[in-house]
């Protein structure tokens, strides 16, 4: 017994080392099959976080997953001695600074107002938090970027974060920016479509397609990207439904004709939905405009009268709350009215079932997760976080389509699960 512990213990001494080892390695000799980047969600400001590590020596930062955000923004720290300034006019200022953001619609504060001893040669971009709206302008600096690899190979040991990039691009912010952001984040990491987002970086590195799968979840998310070797079988096993994503600069936007409640067809303006709708990881409920939403809560709580729902005072911040000490649950949920989301045609349908339309409150109480935005609303409908939990999401880039599939949990993914494993 005395040896059985002995041996359990050198076990534990011998993974810490490895594991502290493999947070200092050099870049892998050969692209590894696929990169993870595991997500959780802050149960306070119900953001979504991911953790990268970055600087000399390597340092985890845990940043906000933001899915249409252009680049990854993180207030930096003064200790690494690989970080290098970008400078003005160089190929990497360039590729950094589309023209992405309307200014003139921001909360806009120049680091100047912070850093009196700006440098006119420093290459500087444009730092949005899309959570407060705060805006500000940063450095555009490149450092070492180290991340979790998922490998089917025996050169690189799968589970361990391995050096992605020396060179990898990322902005500077000022610590004002961090405001309203989940306890201990540091920035925030854009997946959006641009030349220097996270997602566009790492398909250079792995000369792979621009693509990449999103899966949320109120315990274990998971944000893949591979070469093409690696979620196959995933991919394989799960039926997705495919629909355009829309051009707009540099976030993701879909196509909407028309909504269903419990198969009826809600009487909507179409010129709401001309530019699409957008997919949002920081906004947590689906938003819509004021006229759009209270078309939608009328006709969903008729729905739920038919289906002898009984309608109690509403808890914010939501507008309308039903009894649930009679819901029936079964696997996709509490059984309440369907809301399917009609995209480029009838046939494609992307239908948001009880776990993901409702939001279980109290013991006794649960309300529709759709949230009115006010009048003022931008776009008419913004699809938040929790109705994307729990959907397997593919991003083809490359294609400009976006596949989306919700026969199962993210927690239930054997992709998932295989990486859990091999991280331990």
């Amino acid at each position: 017994m005395a040896a059985s512990l002995h041996f359990f213990h050198l076990l534990l001494l011998i993974s810490f080392f490895l594991c502290n080892l493999n947070l200092s390695q050099a870049k892998p000799s050969h692209p590894p099959n696929g990169l993870i980047f595991h997500v959780t969600k802050d149960v306070s400001t119900l953001q979504y976080m991911t953790t990268i590590h970055h600087d000399t020596p390597l340092v985890p930062t845990k940043l906000v997953v933001d899915l249409g955000g252009p680049f990854l923004w993180l207030n930096c720290g003064s200790s690494s001695s690989s970080s290098r300034l970008i400078s003005q006019g160089s190929i990497q200022c360039l590729a950094a600074k589309p023209k992405t953001h309307d200014q003139g619609s921001k909360n806009y504060l120049s680091s100047n107002d912070h850093n009196k001893k700006n440098k006119k040669n420093k290459c500087h971009v444009f730092l949005e938090n899309s959570i407060t709206q705060m805006a500000a302008q940063g450095d555009l600096v490149q450092d070492i970027m180290a991340v979790q690899v998922i490998d089917g190979s025996s050169k690189t040991e799968s589970g361990s974060i391995t050096t992605l990039d020396s060179n990898f691009l990322f902005s500077c912010a000022p610590m004002f920016l961090l405001n309203g952001l989940a306890s201990g984040a540091r920035g925030m990491l854009g997946l959006g479509r641009t030349q220097i987002s996270m997602t566009s970086q790492i398909s250079t590195k792995l000369s792979s397609k621009l693509q990449f799968m999103l899966c949320l979840s109120s315990s274990n998310g998971v944000i893949l990207h591979n070469n093409g070797h690696f979620g196959s079988e995933i991919s394989n096993s799960l039926t997705y439904t495919y629909t355009p994503l829309l051009t707009n600069q540099h976030e993701y936007f879909i196509n909407l004709k028309y909504i269903k409640i419990s198969g009826k067809r809600l009487s909507l303006n179409k010129e709401d939905f001309r530019e699409g709708i957008k997919l949002s990881t920081t906004v947590p409920y689906t938003t819509m405009e004021s006229s759009v939403y209270v078309t939608f809560t009328r006709a969903y709580e008729q729905a739920a009268m038919a289906m002898n729902m009984t309608r109690v005072a509403p808890v914010a911040p939501f507008g309308l709350c039903f009894s649930s000490e009679q819901a029936e649950g079964r696997g996709v949920g509490p059984k309440v009215p369907a809301i399917d989301l009609v995209l480029q045609s009838e046939m494609v349908k992307w239908r948001i079932h009880g776990r993901n339309s409702v939001v279980q409150v109290t013991n006794q109480v649960m309300c529709l997760g759709f949230l009115d935005g006010g009048s003022d609303l931008k776009t008419s409908i913004v699809i938040g976080g929790y109705q994307l939990e729990d959907t397997l999401l593919h991003f083809d880039l490359s294609a400009s389509v976006l596949g989306f599939s919700s026969q199962t949990s993210c927690s239930d993914l054997r992709l998932l699960d295989f990486a859990l494993k091999d991280s331990l």
